[in-house]
């Protein structure tokens, strides 16, 4: 059943390229997001552990296949009138490439040797380059270039570090794989100082493609440039399937007895992107550029929350699943108002309230979400970091992290504000609210609102088994 699902979407890919009916093709993109959420459900809910020498699900690989499933199908809706809306541009290219895409995050998530790991994320960059390109213009085409230049560097750095992880084992004695099993179980004879070589490359590789700070500069123009629904997958789905690449590298020093090596380097690298969105997100004008700074904070959120680890380590996955869904909702009621306004700029967009009552409210309440207000799901996983830091007996980083949060949420809200409140110009289209570009976004907002307010068992016990997993082993 998971080789069906990663081969699931590359049939419709595949379709989609022989279609001469524009509208049918548009579809292919939520039937398949439909039909791939629901052998997600199966595998994450009825079926007991899967795994062989290349692919596998264990509990972290359950997680980020089901937010990137979840989310995947919310973007697939809101494709469908988007895409009828731009009949210029044409979906002969996004579509397949949204498949591809789909199937090749699948197999990154599922994979359990490092090579294949490897070749399916960069396979998501590669993919992902014409719908960052989407709209064809200059700004569009530099944010490509810069996106494929920088991840690929990144990719090429991972690559380097499953090298010195493969090369480790010969070191202590033993042959060279990088099957992920194999190496958890050999980790305490590995190497150290090529094992230790190979963690740090493989933290900046997949740091970039995740975009933890300073190897995140590609994420502003790209998120900035990329369609709404693109943006949505690449903030939402790609982040998390880096970051799972990186709980990888950290379950294999967690089992060689390092986890506390790999514990700073985390914390070091959550800060710095905590700061440096800070920094940036104050007198941001442009909405959209400012959510992928809001990407870089969250990113850094997650380092943070694994580096401490403990109940800190929870809440990091809990917040996992809260900023992908919010991400969803905060990109797409973005594309709508840029849609109204013609523009993502303060200066052109006011009062986004009044000429788009639904978007606006969305675009409002996702930012009292992602900034962590109560009662929303993305306050619950914060709170339980938070309390990851006092428990780990670490109260100057959790200063710090409140300070920060506090400096973000000021700077995120006065973009916000200006641009949903006050009175609107004369937008220059006719674009209004419409189902399929309202319903995904709000449908996301009711989850994280719905974990703000109560965490399932099921779920609880996914988290707590995924938490488990990068803990150290006896």
């Amino acid at each position: 059943m998971l080789v069906a699902l990663i081969l699931l979407p590359l049939l419709p890919a595949a379709l989609s390229l022989v279609l001469p009916w524009y509208q049918l093709r548009s579809w292919l993109l939520p039937a398949t997001g439909a039909a791939h959420l629901g052998l997600v459900l199966l595998l994450v809910s009825g079926a007991p552990p899967i795994s062989n020498p290349w692919i596998g699900l264990d509990a972290l690989s359950r997680l980020v296949l089901l937010v990137t499933s979840l989310l995947f199908l919310g973007c697939a809706f809101y494709a469908v009138d988007y895409l009828a809306m731009r009949r210029d541009r044409g979906n002969r290219v996004m579509v397949p490439c949204l498949l591809v895409f789909l199937s090749a995050m699948t197999l990154a998530i599922s994979a359990r040797h490092l090579g294949l790991l490897w070749v399916a994320v960069e396979t998501t960059t590669l993919v992902s380059a014409p719908l960052i390109y989407f709209n064809r213009n200059r700004l569009s085409i530099e944010a490509t270039w810069k996106y494929l230049l920088l991840c690929s560097v990144g990719i090429a750095l991972a690559l380097l570090g499953m090298m010195f992880v493969a090369y480790s084992a010969l070191g202590g004695g033993e042959p060279a794989s990088l099957n992920l099993d194999w190496l958890l179980m050999q980790a305490p004879g590995l190497s150290r100082p090529w094992l230790h070589a190979g963690f740090v490359f493989l933290l900046v590789g997949f740091g970039t493609k995740m975009g933890l700070a300073p190897l995140h500069s590609w994420k502003p123009d790209a998120y900035g440039e990329a369609p709404a629904l693109v943006g949505a997958l690449l903030a939402g789905g790609l982040t998390s399937v880096a970051f799972l690449a990186i709980l990888r590298a950290v379950q294999i020093m967690a089992a060689a007895g390092d986890v506390h090596i790999a514990r700073q380097a985390l914390v070091g690298l959550g800060l710095l992107s905590l700061v440096l969105a800070a920094v940036f997100m104050v007198r941001q004008p442009d909405i959209k550029r400012m959510l992928a700074y809001s990407s870089v904070e969250h990113m850094g959120i997650l380092a943070l929350g694994v580096g401490i680890g403990g109940l800190a380590t929870f809440g990091a996955l809990l917040h996992l699943i809260n900023n992908a869904l919010t991400k969803g909702c905060l990109f797409l009621t973005a594309g709508n108002i840029q849609r109204a306004f013609a523009s993502k700029h303060l200066s052109e967009v006011r009062g986004a309230l009044s000429v788009l009552p639904l978007s606006g409210g969305l675009f409002l309440a996702g930012f009292l979400a992602i900034t962590g207000a109560p009662p929303f799901g993305p306050f619950l996983s914060e709170f339980t970091i938070l309390r990851g830091l006092f428990a780990a007996d670490r109260p100057l980083i959790a200063a710090a992290f409140l300070v920060l949060l506090a400096v973000i949420f000021i700077g995120m809200g006065a973009t916000v504000l200006a641009a949903t409140q006050g009175e609107a110009g004369e937008p220059p289209g006719r674009f209004k609210d419409r189902l399929l570009l309202v319903a995904p976004p709000l449908i996301m907002l009711l989850l994280v609102l719905g974990l703000g307010l109560y965490l399932p068992e099921p779920l609880r016990q996914l988290l707590e088994a995924g938490a488990h997993l990068l803990e150290v082993r006896s």
